[in-house]
């Protein structure tokens, strides 16, 4: 076996697809279903909120995802017969959530956002909210970014899953790491809860939230923690909201599907390993939506759950061999943007693994030492 990943999330699953691709052989190792935690909980934004707001670490890593994005759908679409609903639905940039008019801050942050788009090639115009989206509450100046696409999580996964089986690849459910034998800094075996153990040449967790606690003492300094994201949905008619919002400084946003569902999120909460959603998030996300896109009321709400994001600093995931054991590596922390990132993270670990040329500097993504 050349390849075991422990964690059968989102970064897991594309990091097993692209190695089966470039000819390894791969096993998944998942503590409970795959791509059933934080991966399917989000809402499958392929751009972060909103993009200036973020590092250049940030920005080179999901820009090199969404230039990997077209072909990589289509190879999944081709393989496994599932379509994700990646299209290109555009963002439109509210101005902020109290309704005022801008203040000098705004201002600032709209020349920002400006600047940014234009040295990145990055199109933006300014319209009013009704230009696009006349079916919400206000129109108000706004900024409209008409090339951010968006995917379907739950059939990102199932098409990435199903690809995967289909390529030769190995998945094994229901079945937690609980223990790394190391010697001499190279990992020799895993062993898990059932009492089994499994040899490869390399292993790679992408345990999200868990994967330092996973790690144990071999973590070292990787800094990565859950953040409890707390969604609504809403089953609304087909095209009633023909793109995504995002609303004011907490980056409240609305994600129109192709079938009329309707996301509404998220929450931001350091509540550990709690994933049980509460009424206090659901009242409050509710009258936000409501506020934003009156439609959206409690007759036509039909979900509410939380994901536990794994939290890094600067929102900048690890993509690094560890720094003693030499065939362990990771590729985890991408906090809310692991979909977002998942091609681009899964080509720079590759590259690491098969010790190819990378196509910009990855020291921002090294382990922490």
């Amino acid at each position: 076996m050349d390849v075991i990943i422990i964690g059968g999330g989102i970064a897991g699953l594309s990091s097993a697809y692209t190695l089966l691709q470039l000819g390894m052989t791969v096993t998944i190792l998942e503590r409970n279903f795959c791509g059933e935690e934080a991966s399917w909980a989000g809402g499958g934004i392929l751009s972060p909120l909103p993009p200036w707001d973020y590092s250049d670490p940030v920005t080179q890593l999901t820009q090199l995802s969404n230039r990997l994005f077209p072909k990589f759908i289509e190879a999944l679409k081709g393989e496994a017969g599932v379509d994700p609903e990646y299209r290109t639905s555009g963002m439109l940039v509210l101005n902020d959530s109290s309704g005022e008019p801008k203040d000098e801050n705004e201002d600032a942050r709209y020349r920002t956002a400006g600047a940014w788009c234009a040295h990145h090639a990055f199109p933006m115009r300014q319209v009013r909210s009704h230009d696009v989206a006349p079916i919400l509450a206000c129109d108000e100046p706004a900024l409209w970014l008409p090339k951010v696409c968006q995917v379907r999580n739950p059939r990102l996964l199932r098409a990435l899953r199903k690809a995967i089986e289909l390529s030769g690849g190995n998945i094994i459910e229901h079945t937690e790491v609980t223990r790394l034998k190391i010697q001499q800094g190279h990992v020799q075996s895993i062993s898990t809860g059932h009492g089994d153990e499994y040899t490869a040449a390399n292993y790679i967790v992408t345990a999200g939230a868990w994967s330092s606690k996973l790690l144990h003492e071999y973590a070292l300094k990787l800094d990565i923690w859950p953040v409890r994201g707390q969604i609504l949905l809403f089953k609304a008619q087909p095209d009633l909201l023909p793109a995504i919002v995002l609303q004011g400084r907490d980056n409240f946003y609305l994600i129109p599907r192709q079938d009329g569902h309707i996301l509404a999120g998220s929450t931001l909460e350091n509540a550990g390993f709690d994933k049980h959603p509460t009424f206090g998030a659901r009242k409050m996300l509710l009258a936000k939506a409501r506020a934003l896109m009156p439609a959206l009321t409690d007759e036509i709400l039909v979900g509410h759950w939380t994901g536990l994001r794994p939290g890094s600093p600067g929102n900048i995931p690890v993509i690094d061999s560890h720094p003693a054991i030499t065939n362990l590596y990771v590729n985890c922390g991408h906090y809310r943007y692991g979909v977002t990132m998942a091609p681009g993270s899964a080509h720079l670990l590759s590259n690491m693994i098969l010790k190819k040329a990378q196509p910009f500097d990855v020291t921002p993504y090294r382990w922490p030492v």
